[in-house]
């Protein structure tokens, strides 16, 4: 889907939707929650608290006043958008933008209106909850600096003081991020995989979070039968954790936080506990809280406890797996350099070109062809399909494109309303 830019800046329309996106809005909520012991635990020695959800219903029933933030995606979003709750804000708003808008394209109209969509669903929680939310982009911007500019700006006026603008882990995203950074709009920069890919966005980017989607990578190594799929997530995100936390303390100017996110069981809760933030699936939440766990068992490790077994026969010989949890002597100097280089980077081509002159293999250019087969693998790709290819890069890319999938359906049920 094209975006054409002549539209989405318009500041009619965006003033337009921005109303639209605030009306029945009454600001943050003052709801009384209980303080829960084994969440305590983790706030005392530095993990923040929050859910992954955009269900209030769901989050309700493991919230707490540790709890300060919940997160929402296209999938969610999608979620919610297929059982008709949205169908009447739909309506009404293509009748309001075309009342602004009347040469609109029916595309451009689409994203709109999906964009309202997710800022509506998230002031609905910080409604409820007046906890903080990160609002998604909509997949299409995600190799287009320019536009993620637009979107995530327009995200932020729409309610800055609770609103984390979710920009996907792509080339265009680092540098996407470094700008939105620089203007002060807290930038939870998301589809992160590895130690590497989250070192150079902290140090040259300066996102206020970070991901690692550990539960994936477990399951890339279980059904690619790498060898065991324990830890494999798990020691990329405290990889991860320490990058981080060693370039916050070395720059001052620098302040991303490590979010441990795509949890799955309540077993890796305690397992990560010191990690900066937990963004936790309900399911995984109150696994947690039933299960049998002392305050001694929640404590801080390091990548170096956890051990991995991997196979040693068949692809696993030929997937370097330890990239994810490694950051050489290459990937620093390539990170230095983009730094010292960054106003010479105005797209992602030229950073990946130059991770290319430093021998760095971070970044793939995919062509469209190849990205699509990747939406058909589904959430875990097949690695025999993709020899030579970055590991946390396809993971990057297979993740924005299970969410664009996702928002593919979305943006089919809008299209479908567009008449009404």
């Amino acid at each position: 889907m094209n975006i054409q830019a002549s539209v989405h800046e318009d500041p009619d329309l965006a003033q337009a939707v921005k109303k639209l996106a605030l009306e029945g809005y009454e600001g943050p909520g003052k709801a009384q929650f209980e303080s829960i012991g084994k969440y305590r635990w983790l706030r005392e020695i530095g993990t923040r608290l929050w859910l992954d959800t955009g269900d209030f219903e769901a989050a309700s029933k493991v919230y707490s006043r540790e709890i300060e933030a919940l997160t929402t995606n296209n999938t969610l979003v999608n979620q919610v958008v297929q059982t008709g709750a949205m169908d009447d804000v739909i309506s009404y708003a293509a009748r309001k933008m075309r009342e602004i808008r009347p040469d609109v394209a029916d595309h451009d109209l689409v994203i709109e209106i999906a964009f309202l969509v997710n800022a509506k669903l998230a002031l609905g929680l910080v409604g409820k909850f007046g906890a903080h939310v990160s609002v998604e982009l909509h997949p299409d911007t995600a190799f287009d600096v320019r536009q993620t500019l637009t979107f995530a700006r327009r995200y932020y006026d729409i309610n800055p003081d609770f609103f984390y603008i979710k920009v996907p882990l792509t080339p265009d995203g680092f540098i996407a991020t470094r700008i939105l950074s620089s203007e002060g709009i807290p930038v939870n920069y998301t589809l992160g995989f590895s130690a590497r890919q989250n070192y150079l966005a902290a140090r040259f980017a300066k996102p206020m979070f970070v991901n690692v989607f550990l539960g994936r990578l477990n399951s890339l190594v279980e059904e690619n039968g790498l060898g065991k799929p324990e830890n494999v997530g798990e020691k990329a995100t405290l990889a991860s954790q320490e990058a981080v936390r060693a370039v916050r303390a070395a720059h001052k100017d620098t302040p991303t936080s490590q979010i441990a996110a795509s949890m799955r069981s309540g077993g890796q809760v305690p397992t990560l506990a010191g990690v900066d933030v937990f963004t936790m699936p309900p399911k995984v939440a109150r696994e947690y809280l039933e299960m049998d766990v002392t305050k001694s068992d929640v404590r801080p490790r390091s990548a170096q406890d956890l051990r991995v077994e991997l196979s040693d026969t068949g692809l696993a010989k030929v997937i370097d797996l330890s990239t994810l949890w490694t950051i050489d002597e290459r990937v620093i100097a390539f990170v230095e350099d983009a730094v010292k280089q960054a106003d010479e980077l105005p797209t992602g081509r030229e950073l990946v070109r130059l991770a290319e002159e430093h021998e760095v293999d971070m970044f793939r250019e995919w062509t469209a062809a190849e990205r699509q087969a990747i939406r058909a693998q589904g959430k875990i790709p097949d690695l025999s399909q993709w020899p030579g290819a970055p590991v946390d890069d396809l993971m990057s890319i297979s993740a924005l494109e299970t969410f664009a999938k996702d928002q593919t359906a979305l943006d089919e049920r809008i299209r479908g309303m567009l008449g009404s």
